[in-house]
């Protein structure tokens, strides 16, 4: 691979250094393991309800946000962000950032704590520009003080990160006891215009760099481990004792599988009483992949707790304040540590923290919608924490406010009332903020009915092994039932395949088919899905009917001659059946001479036959079951010359390639005969015709049958004009007896045909 050495140099002599890598054939190297960190630029104001910062080259970092000094201080005004990708070197559009977010509710934590916006995710970065606009432009008083922005790399800490291929890594470091970037301003100017920030700013509000707490390196775990109380800081001796739920508990990522360092959260934890609802929140951000997922897990944690009494990046919380967190891919991961099992007290909803938890979608999701794995995954940490507490996750429940306040939908609320909330609500049901995005809350109706059950969507979509015939399946006998379902496998228990209402075989939650024999005779078969919270769902029942019986030829596959063009090698024949089941005929199948498919109505097919050879016409006729029966007679087409027939009166040889076997006979003679005896079923006679072509009488066994015109408008040679089928074999004689037609007496014949 090739790297690129730069350097940035920030006013006050700090010096960034920075490399960026990129992959050259196809060669995978690991990174070394590097601890997060954050560091904060101030932004300068104008005096009139604007603090921005210009294009900034800085150290690498991954997640952002802004902060101000005043935990319980909101900016009411918009705060934009763009940055350098370590990857392309390009800038990004602007980004809004959310700042309407919500205030603690602790007062030990709100007094060393800083206002913050909400964190935003941008990848591997190394620029930065920021702005930051009141609604009004201007007011007298001005934006909160102290405002940085405070950048975030999250470092790379377990195992699996350190395997990944980097698109880029830092090789330098800022110098952190160097003073201000030149961009940043003194503390009076960055606090904004208003006589409210006059106070003389701390050494706070100047460009710092937060050094890890621990350079300890936090071993990793591997991503599907269940989290446990024990794979976290130890909980204080007030820890509840973890009830049992009514659902499985889904895999989550311990603290330590995203290599959270507990150092930065030395407080113990705090319990509520139980979980009585769930609160969803997204984190906003750019887009990302998976193997990012832990990365951002712990740039936010970073974000939250960054804060000391000399060095104010972050919120300066004592904790992460999701309770759990889950990315697009479904990987659940635990947040707020005292033990994935307990109700532990999280900051995540203002005012409704003391009665719920809190889970939270990795990405933005204002205008695009969670995937299902997420959604999924979702909805069994919600039913698994509120099983724990007996609770319905479809169902409503009353919680009571811990604030006054109005939601985003200016719902107001009195601290010390009780509301009544869906057990699975958005943040901003709580909250005024549009957390957790349009398209998010939009897909609450299904996290809740996927948390709840029964199994949604569910179908027997086809059975292997049976055939349908309308609305019934016929078999004979072993049959595999497939099915679909639109709630996720994650969520289902089993499945149970019944017949005739009875449970045949069970299979697990992820399977989509399962296999049973039926007895002889009519049956329904149906599915019935097993939800994790118990409860059933049953598809509509098939009518599967298990037969063997056969179906048979009522006629038998016969042949007969037919109208057309005679050659040595193929007469034209029809080929005729009738075929039934006593349950329902599918088709009749030709396997030799050739070969042809037939439905269940159709009784004829026009083919050809070689002459002189004894063939055999094999048929089998199929029922839905796919029971069949095969008949398989044989005949042969015979071509009688015109020189083997009797005659009388006067008749001319005539030669030419386009006659059976290269002669005819050809008469103009009134009353002349020829006559041909045999032992057969079907006759055809064989001629030409042309425009000058007369009539005949043809006799059979002595009686006159039929009056035949050769007359044609085109000339044809060996043509099949007349044909007779009789229903046995037998001795007939057919007989030809020039008309002698007015104008065009001429016939001319080329022999007969006859199947024996």
């Amino acid at each position: 691979m090739w790297l690129t050495l730069g350097a940035v140099v920030l006013g006050g002599g700090g010096l960034v250094t920075y490399a960026v890598a990129s992959p050259s054939g196809g060669h995978a190297e690991g990174q070394a393991k590097r601890s997060p960190s954050v560091f904060g630029l101030t932004l300068k104001g104008d005096g009139a309800g604007k603090a921005e910062l210009p294009q900034t080259g800085t150290k690498q970092f991954s997640l952002l946000g802004v902060t101000w000094t005043g935990a319980t201080k909101q900016l009411h005004g918009t705060a934009q962000v763009r940055t350098r990708s370590v990857k392309t070197g390009e800038w990004s559009a602007w980004q809004n950032l959310e700042v309407n977010t919500d205030p603690l509710e602790d007062p030990k934590e709100q007094a060393t704590a800083r206002g913050a916006s909400e964190p935003l995710w941008v990848g591997p970065s190394d620029g930065v520009q920021v702005q930051v606009v009141r609604k009004n432009g201007t007011t007298s008083s001005g934006l909160p003080k102290g405002l940085t922005v405070n950048l975030v790399d999250p470092g790379v800490v377990t195992e699996a990160e350190t395997k990944a291929e980097p698109a880029a890594y830092v090789a330098g470091t800022v110098d952190e006891t160097s003073a201000p970037p030149t961009d940043s301003v003194s503390p009076s100017d960055s606090t904004g215009a208003g006589p409210t920030d006059s106070a003389p700013a701390s050494p706070s509000d100047s460009a710092t760099v937060s050094a890890p707490a621990s350079t300890s390196e936090t071993p990793s775990a591997p991503a599907t481990t269940p989290a446990s109380p024990s794979a976290t800081t130890p909980t204080a001796p007030t820890t509840p004792p973890a009830r049992p739920s009514t659902v499985p508990e889904p895999p989550i990522v311990s603290r330590a599988g995203w290599g959270a360092d507990e150092s930065r959260s030395p407080d113990p934890s705090e319990y509520n009483a139980d979980v009585k609802a769930v609160f969803v929140h997204h984190t906003d951000g750019a887009a990302y992949t998976c193997d990012q997922s832990a990365a951002i897990v712990r740039g936010i944690y970073v974000f939250h707790t960054a804060a000391t009494t000399a060095n104010p990046p972050g919120n300066g919380w004592n904790d992460i304040g999701y309770n759990f967190l889950v990315d697009k891919c479904g990987t659940i991961f635990e947040g707020r540590k005292g033990g994935v099992d307990q109700p532990v007290l999280g900051a995540h909803t203002y005012g409704w923290n003391r009665e719920s938890t809190g889970i939270a979608v990795l990405g933005d999701y204002t205008t695009t919608g969670a995937s299902n794995a997420a959604l999924a995954s979702v909805a069994r940490i919600a039913a698994w924490k509120l099983g724990q507490y007996g609770a319905d996750p479809s169902s409503t429940v009353s919680l009571k406010a811990g604030a006054t306040q109005t939601n985003y939908s200016a719902k107001s609320f009195t601290a010390g009332s009780s509301y009544t909330f869906n057990r699975i609500s958005g943040h901003r049901d709580g909250y005024n903020t549009q957390c957790p995005g349009n398209s998010l809350y939009a897909q609450l109706p299904t996290i809740r009915t996927w948390a709840a059950g029964p199994v949604q969507g569910l179908k027997a979509t086809s059975v292997d092994g049976a055939a349908l015939s309308g609305s019934t399946y016929y078999t004979k006998g072993a049959v595999t039932v497939h099915w679909t379902a639109t709630t996720p496998s994650s969520l289902i228990k089993s499945y149970q395949l019944l017949v005739d209402g009875k449970t045949v075989a069970t299979t697990s939650g992820t399977a989509t088919s399962a296999a049973a024999t039926l007895a002889l005779g009519s049956h329904t078969v149906a599915v019935r899905a097993v939800h994790q919270s118990g409860k059933t769902a049953t598809s509509s029942a098939l009518s599967v009917v298990a037969e063997t019986t056969a179906p048979t030829f009522t006629t038998a596959p016969k042949l007969s001659l037919r109208g057309g063009t005679v050659n040595t090698t193929g007469v034209p024949v029809t080929l005729g059946w009738k075929a039934t089941d006593d349950k329902a005929l599918r088709y009749v199948k030709l396997l030799a001479p050739t070969t042809g498919t037939y439905g269940p109505t159709v009784t004829s097919s026009s083919t050809t036959a070689k002459s002189g050879t004894a063939t055999t016409w094999s048929m089998r006729a199929y029922d839905y079951a796919g029971n069949y029966r095969t008949s398989s007679p044989a005949y042969t087409p015979m071509i009688l010359q015109e020189s083997s027939a009797t005659k009388s009166g006067s008749w001319t040889t005539r030669s030419s390639t386009s006659y059976l076997g290269g002669k005819s006979y050809s008469s103009g003679s009134k009353g002349a005969t020829l006559s041909w005896t045999f032992t057969g079923r079907s006759a055809a006679w064989v001629v030409s015709r042309a425009s000058t072509s007369g009539q005949v009488y043809v006799y059979v066994d002595g009686t006159k049958v039929s009056t035949v015109d050769l007359k044609s408008s085109s000339t044809l040679y060996r043509q099949a004009i007349w044909t007779k089928t009789w229903s046995s074999s037998a001795k007939h004689t057919v007989k030809i007896v020039v008309v002698g037609t007015s104008g065009r007496p001429t016939i001319t014949t080329d022999g007969l045909v006859y199947l024996k």
